[in-house]
């Protein structure tokens, strides 16, 4: 069994136009089979019109999110404005390589809109720092294997925002069903140029 299953939990970033999605499910597991809580949220806001998804050992998970939280807030003091997107990527990615000998068990995703064009912007990361790219989507934990298929599947180019909603929401709610270590419920995110909305989505509670 690999440490990167033990506690179970997937997420999911997809672009559209001019907004961008992130998912994550809520289960918290103990040695994969075991269940321990329904309310463990993977996805957090880094800044204005940025996220990062957390997959992984939950103690890294959470580990790594005080780490970025504190630098975050760090750069925010010193630049005098929010952390863009592709910034915070190469912040995760020398974190994540500083770690590396010891590393953080967590497979990252970014996702953010640019402040100025709300361009989409969304990337995935190893272990140890590597940044995978993507224009389309993005996807980590335990149900990539059946997130890959579905997305490949829903995901078209230029989805509005309430289209994105639906795509990533059947997508992930449908890949989480084939992943014992996923599921419990569903948080999503969409980011506009208007703002964020935060919704909840009830899944599977077996």
């Amino acid at each position: 069994m690999s440490i990167m299953d033990y506690n179970g939990g997937s997420c999911v970033a997809m672009t559209g136009k001019d907004c961008i999605a992130i998912a994550c499910d809520l289960r918290l597991g103990s040695n994969q089979a075991l269940t321990v809580a329904n309310n463990f949220e993977k996805v957090f806001p880094m800044g204005e019109k940025t996220f990062v998804g957390l997959t992984g050992l939950a103690t890294d998970v959470l580990t790594l999110h005080e780490t970025l939280r504190f630098k975050t807030n760090m750069y925010r003091l010193r630049e005098e404005r929010a952390i863009e997107p592709p910034i915070l990527a190469n912040l995760i990615s020398s974190t994540l390589y500083e770690k590396r000998f010891g590393p953080y068990f967590t497979n990252p995703v970014v996702a953010g809109l640019d402040s100025k064009t709300n361009k989409p912007f969304i990337c995935g990361f190893d272990s140890i720092g590597c940044i995978d790219f993507a224009k389309d989507f993005i996807v980590s934990g335990t149900a990539s294997d059946q997130l890959f298929g579905m997305c490949e599947s829903l995901w078209e180019e230029g989805l509005e925002a309430e289209d994105l909603f639906e795509t990533i929401s059947q997508a992930f709610l449908n890949a989480v069903d084939r992943d014992a270590m996923s599921g419990w419920g569903v948080v999503v995110w969409v980011l506009t140029k208007e703002g964020v909305v935060k919704r909840l989505l009830k899944g599977r509670q077996d």
